[in-house]
């Protein structure tokens, strides 16, 4: 009989070789065969934890969303003003997909299976709304232009930054990421700012280098 404890510690190391093979070869070149070897394990081991290469797939972005989220919530409970909040999520998640192999492949993946027959739209989901929710408050605190639509900018930063991100491991593995999502908010920033605000607001995106 396998123990709570023992199963759960063979989980995780299903997940880490699960993380380790789709990070470097993406879920369509990834097999159990290289996945059970990667966990130390035999594939009937890994079969009697996950039916199938989907599920598995499935559980290394639900572990991946939850680390994301975990991350964002603490930086969230900081209290600080919410345009800088939100670019020190942006931070935390380039930091993440940088020294995290569980982030790494749950965010390739979200991509790779986006045709499956269950799309992912959880994390996608999550993160429009927590934008959305930044960008109404940094309206209210004056440091947002009324103007500026927070659903629409929402739909607008999520996708841009995992294009960000997309380019910067195709053309360095990821070594530039963190000056290239600084790039991003320092084009982002004069399209969004409130009047007035925005010599004041010019040096945020530099947190995330800093």
């Amino acid at each position: 009989m396998v123990t709570q404890p023992r199963a759960l510690v063979t989980r995780d190391a299903i997940l880490r070789g699960a993380a380790e093979v789709f990070g470097a070869r993406g879920y369509g070149l990834a097999s159990i065969a290289d996945i059970a070897a990667a966990a130390g394990l035999t594939k009937g081991a890994l079969y009697f934890h996950f039916a199938s290469k989907d599920e598995l797939a499935f559980a290394v972005i639900e572990e991946q969303h939850r680390r994301t989220m975990a991350a964002s919530n603490a930086i969230a409970a900081e209290g600080r003003p919410a345009l800088e909040t939100l670019i020190l999520l942006c931070r935390s998640l380039a930091l993440q997909l940088l020294g995290d192999p569980i982030v790494q492949a749950g965010i390739r993946l979200t991509t790779d299976v986006a045709s499956a027959d269950q799309p992912v739209v959880e994390p996608y989901e999550d993160w429009f709304a927590a934008i959305e929710e930044l960008i109404r408050r940094a309206i209210a605190e004056g440091d947002v232009a009324e103007s500026v639509d927070p659903a629409v900018f929402a739909h607008f930063a999520s996708p841009a930054f995992t294009g960000v991100q997309l380019v910067s491991a195709t053309l360095t593995a990821r070594a530039d990421l963190l000056q290239r999502a600084r790039e991003m908010w320092v084009v982002l920033l004069p399209g969004i700012a409130a009047e007035g605000r925005l010599d004041a607001l010019r040096g945020l995106p530099d947190l995330i280098v800093e």
